[in-house]
């Protein structure tokens, strides 16, 4: 597709945002960037939250994904739902009790300052490095599909993505991106769905063909029941109930949403409607996958190495101009609406975890938390730019796998101050959280020789939570 037609839409698209920005931010204040002023519907926040849990790196590899795990992504799926249980009768009275907008002020409350700071600088450090992993992935197809032709170097394409995030952003921050991501949301799933109707119309069959098509396929399976591979259906299943606790419950970027809400019965209430809708999405892109695989079989279409390049490629060269637009739309919504709440999360904590924002003069507190919107936006570019000098896609992966190791520490500490009553010597719960990511990341290595050939799968999360919890037992205080 040409390069000044893609441009045109992204012009387009960005404007569609601003305009959001300008209505949603009349008559706002302060405090609207943290919380909304806790007037957001319900129904909104769980619609734009698929968005942002699904992300650009969603959006591509769980299609390609299929070739080779078939449809045992859902079993994870399926964990999801228990953990959104959690989160909705645990955690969300919790912070709503409270009163919270930064929700690691809980282990404030419970433990102490060094804690606190702890767990914020865990966020911090994995959302900075998830953020710029998934702009980082992004920037890389609008630079093929616009700026190369251009004549445009990649740092610009970075820099772009990463100021218009920010200038529909900077003032009116979560309350702004409660609609923004409702409406990126809307362009990522209807980019789904319309270009399943498209493959189906090029193979000339129905949809009701199609789905014997894909139940037919190898692609189809779902349940796996082998302790010993990182896909069987206990360790999913289990893996996905905690990986929902971790990385949405215990998420600023994702409980800043859900604390907009009025009240804790409309919090649980999205929570809800998010789970229906995210089951139907994910089911959505795995049909795509298995869709995808059919066609290029259809058409002699050879499968890359790389399997997340195989919705792109056939995309943008083999299903017509208006996917090709689709799949632009749906990427770059699939990346914004990631990356401009991860940015507003960012600002949120550091200002109210690290500089006591409670403790600022009013007069001075709309000119700090721009100056750290600002700040996280350039360390975002700078943090890609890294990736990009790195150019190796196996030690970026390797980053962004790591940075999953900061979530463990997190489900040790809330599990400990909610399940039990224990003090713990605060000055060396850091050590712990260091320590626990470590020994989770030595035993994975030596899994198979240390315990029968066991491998691990996204259970290591699990784990690196319990090192965690026991580390803090041992660091108790006697009561």
């Amino acid at each position: 597709m040409n390069a000044n037609i893609i441009l045109l839409i992204f012009i387009i698209y960005f404007f569609v945002l601003l305009f959001i920005s300008r209505l949603t931010t009349k008559n706002s204040n302060f405090n609207d960037f943290f919380n909304a002023n806790r007037s957001s519907p319900w129904y909104l926040v769980a619609f734009g939250m698929i968005g942002t849990s699904l992300s650009g790196v969603t959006f591509i590899s769980v299609p390609g994904e299929v070739g080779s795990s078939n449809f045992s992504y859902f079993q994870m799926v399926l964990g999801y739902l228990l953990g959104y249980l959690i989160i909705a009768r645990v955690l969300l009275p919790l912070y709503y009790k409270h009163k919270l907008v930064s929700i690691y002020a809980y282990l404030d409350k419970r433990f102490g300052l060094y804690t606190y700071k702890t767990g914020s600088f865990f966020f911090l450090l994995s959302r900075t490095i998830g953020a710029s992993f998934r702009l980082f992935l992004v920037s890389g197809v609008l630079q093929i599909a616009i700026f190369n032709e251009l004549g445009l170097p990649f740092s610009f394409s970075v820099f772009i993505t990463i100021l218009l995030i920010w200038i529909y952003t900077f003032k009116g921050g979560i309350k702004t991106i409660v609609w923004t991501d409702a409406l990126q949301t809307l362009f990522m799933l209807s980019a789904v769905i319309i270009t399943i109707l498209i493959i189906i119309s090029k193979m000339d069959i129905s949809l009701a063909e199609s789905y014997y098509l894909i139940k037919d396929s190898q692609f189809s399976q779902i349940f796996y029941f082998n302790w010993k591979e990182s896909n069987d259906f206990f360790k999913q299943f289990i893996s996905g109930a905690f990986i929902a606790v971790v990385m949405t419950g215990l998420d600023q970027d994702m409980m800043q949403k859900n604390l907009t809400c009025k009240n804790l019965g409309e919090s649980q209430k999205n929570m809800f409607w998010f789970c229906v809708i995210l089951v139907f999405a994910n089911l959505l892109f795995l049909c795509l996958g298995a869709l995808l695989y059919l066609y290029s079989d259809f058409i002699g279409f050879n499968i890359p190495e790389r399997t997340d390049n195989l919705y792109p490629l056939l995309a943008l060269n083999h299903l017509g101009s208006f996917t090709s637009i689709l799949f632009i739309l749906g990427i770059i919504a699939a990346a914004y609406s990631s990356a401009d709440s991860a940015l507003t999360s960012l600002t949120t904590a550091f200002c109210i975890d690290f500089l006591n924002f409670d403790k600022i003069k009013n007069s001075n507190k709309n000119k700090v938390r721009l100056s750290v919107h600002l700040a996280f936006s350039i360390v975002l570019f700078f943090v890609i730019m890294i990736f990009s000098s790195i150019n190796d896609e196996s030690v970026i992966n390797s980053i962004f796998k790591a940075a999953g190791y900061t979530y463990g520490p997190l489900l040790g500490l809330f599990s400990f101050g909610i399940f039990t009553k224990y003090k713990i010597n605060d000055k060396l719960s850091f050590w712990v959280c260091i320590i626990s990511p470590l020994l989770s990341y030595i035993i994975n290595i030596y899994s198979e020789e240390l315990l029968f050939g066991y491998k691990f799968g996204f259970e290591l999360l699990l784990l690196n939570g319990l090192i965690t919890f026991i580390g803090l037992y041992l660091i108790r205080k006697k009561i």
